[in-house]
């Protein structure tokens, strides 16, 4: 064998040594992978449409020249937008300015008209081919197996997870759910998957998940926080009990189909402590245990004026020259004043559980912010039983999108809407604002004691959904802040204090004073963000002091606060009959372009590198 014979069998043997090492380690770790859904086929249907395209001509009165060409899809006289597009802003200056052709005085002819006059020319019978979007697979939560016991969440067994999925499309199925727990993957043929859990700790395991269809495509990517943990010392290895196997469980998921579970505690993705809420974030199952007894003079004045409390025997009639009640005017107005701030109980209930927002955080709002009047108040220009401001009606319409696409048509057209809160004009924005506001006020002249109630009883619905809103943007600022999840550097009982001060004091108090937290190195509590706040947020403090603190059963707490001859400075005394709300019509007009809705993201937007 020659020299170079024997160099490249040497290059070849090594070559081969490296090849077997690399097989050797990767049959000793091999690799796991579990692929995630492919698109599939776009699901949408093309169909056939009938359609009439109409050419109008803009012309000149006096020379009859064709000053523009106009195409609608209607046989309406096309409006403003319309001409701007197809003509340009000048022309549709000289269109709004011109005035109807009357024959009157010195005119004998159309000719001696200013301006221009629109005239249909013809219509031509068309079709289009428009593409509709097919619904997609969907995938919901629910657990089974679980034999009740008397405490809430509770099961005398581990559960099962239950993936239930459907197939809005006819004679399409679903072949198979896949998913993972905890990394692991797992499949469950047809649409129903019930997967073993297991104790997971306080953070819970996270579930990811997804339908595959016939159709060739899958759902979208749905997750779960599930927790499972074992109540009582049954599994205690060193001694015998007697307590009963019972495991606690809760489910944080968009897809949930359970009772119980609270909507803003999804947005964050933050669990309830197991031992419930504090007394403060409850909803009870009867009005009769929300019941309170706070004495109220700014409501008791109120009750005075309208005549429902004859305080005549009193100094001043039972008022002070604020409006609040003197105390003798308070001792006379007592009983109407705890049926008052009572009757509204069964209704707070109903919508807590409709929406998950804590009943008595509710009725504690209302007490702060109005002592249960519900109409406008002066100065601060608020209305309702929550003190509803332009700012606050900004953020639902903005951060409440399933709030604002029910809300908008009722003030402007269809179309208009579709394109999302964000994406509005100014003036339609305002219009918006001003509408929802409004809304929630309950004051009527012509009502007994001058409130309608039933209006006052629905706007407790349009405050939940406000609420809503703000554990939305809450959610969002914390993102922004930390890259994380609310539910993952914040507790529940926090985040919802959080909320408080966003709905009060506004989003960028709240946001600088979460970023002064982080660049402290401190952990995001209510104890560490409240010293934060800068100086003209201060009041958030106190606010959610009170809020949190009230008692539900006329124990001492922010009745007494409340319970003064003078009003405290947030209550300004409610105007009678109410300040006149400006109107306008709404245009409703086609826009010229449609975007797609998108929602600004608050201040702050930085994101820190790390957080601790």
């Amino acid at each position: 064998m020659t020299k170079s014979r024997r160099e490249k069998s040497k290059v070849i043997i090594r070559i081969l040594l490296v090849l077997f090492i690399l097989l050797a380690f990767l049959q000793e770790s091999p690799a796991i992978s579990f692929g995630l859904p492919s698109e599939g086929p776009n699901r949408s249907v093309s169909i056939t449409t009938d359609y009439t395209i109409y050419e109008w001509w803009l012309l000149d009165w006096k020379t009859s020249n064709l000053i523009c060409q106009i195409y609608t899809e209607s046989e309406a006289l096309p409006d403003y937008s319309e001409v701007l597009h197809y003509c340009g802003s000048a022309i549709q200056k000289r269109w709004i300015n011109t005035k109807p052709c009357v024959y009157e005085g010195d005119m004998s002819s159309p000719q001696d008209c200013p301006g221009l006059y629109m005239h249909l020319v013809h219509t031509t019978p068309s079709k289009r081919e428009v593409e509709i979007k097919l619904p997609t697979p969907e995938v919901w939560v629910s657990i089974s197996g679980c034999e009740k016991t008397a405490q809430k969440n509770h099961c005398s067994q581990v559960p099962y997870l239950r993936l239930q999925a459907t197939e809005p499309l006819p004679n399409e199925q679903i072949i198979q759910i896949v998913g993972r727990i905890n990394g692991v993957g797992f499949t469950c043929p047809g649409a129903l998957c019930d997967l073993p859990l297991s104790p997971s700790g306080m953070n819970g395991s996270l579930v990811e998940f997804w339908a595959e269809s016939s159709y060739g495509d899958a759902s979208p990517i749905y997750t779960a926080q599930v927790r499972v943990i074992p109540w009582g010392d049954f599994a205690n290895p060193d001694e015998v009990s007697t307590d009963k196997p019972t495991y606690y469980v809760d489910v944080l998921s968009s897809q949930w189909l359970g009772e119980g579970a609270s909507t803003c505690s999804t947005i964050w993705q933050a669990f309830l402590p197991v031992d419930g809420p504090p007394s403060w974030l409850r909803t009870p199952p009867i009005a009769e245990e929300m019941t309170s007894i706070n004495d109220y003079f700014l409501l008791a004045g109120l009750l005075i004026k309208q005549g429902l409390v004859d305080a005549s025997t009193c100094p001043g009639g039972g008022l002070e020259e604020n409006g609040a009640a003197n105390p003798c005017g308070m001792d006379l107005a007592r009983p109407f004043v705890k049926e008052w701030q009572n009757q509204f109980d069964s209704e707070i209930i109903r919508v807590a559980n409709q929406t998950g927002v804590p009943a008595q955080m509710m009725k504690n709002i209302f007490s702060r912010e109005s002592q249960f009047w519900p109409g406008i108040y002066n100065r601060v220009y608020e209305a309702g039983l929550g003190h509803l401001s332009e700012q606050g009606a900004d953020t639902v319409l903005l951060w409440n999108p399933s709030f604002f696409s029910q809300f908008c048509p009722l003030i402007l057209s269809e179309e208009t809407c579709q394109r999302g809160f964000g994406n509005l004009d100014p003036d339609k924005q305002a219009l918006l604002r001003g509408a929802l506001v409004q809304q929630v006020n309950a004051q009527c002249p012509d009502c007994p004691v001058g409130i309608d109630l039933t209006q006052a009883n629905f706007s407790i619905s349009v405050f939940a959904r406000s609420l809503l809103a703000n554990c939305e943007q809450v959610g969002q600022i914390v993102f922004n802040s930390t890259g994380r999840q609310a539910g993952q550097v914040a507790s529940y009982e926090d985040l919802w204090k959080f909320t408080l001060v966003n709905y009060h004091a506004g989003p960028g108090c709240l946001g600088n004073a979460l970023q002064r937290t982080i660049g402290y190195n401190q952990r995001l509590s209510w104890e560490n963000v409240y010293p934060n706040l800068e100086e003209g947020c201060k009041t958030g403090f106190d606010y959610v002091q009170d809020v949190s603190a009230m008692p539900a059963s006329g124990e001492p707490g922010i009745g007494d606060l409340l319970s003064t001859p003078e009003p405290a400075p947030y209550l300004p005394t409610p105007t009678y009959p109410p300040t006149p709300w400006p109107t306008r019509t709404p245009t409703q007009s086609s826009p010229s372009s449609t975007r797609t809705p998108t929602r600004s993201s608050p201040n702050p937007t930085a994101t820190p590198g790390t957080y601790p």
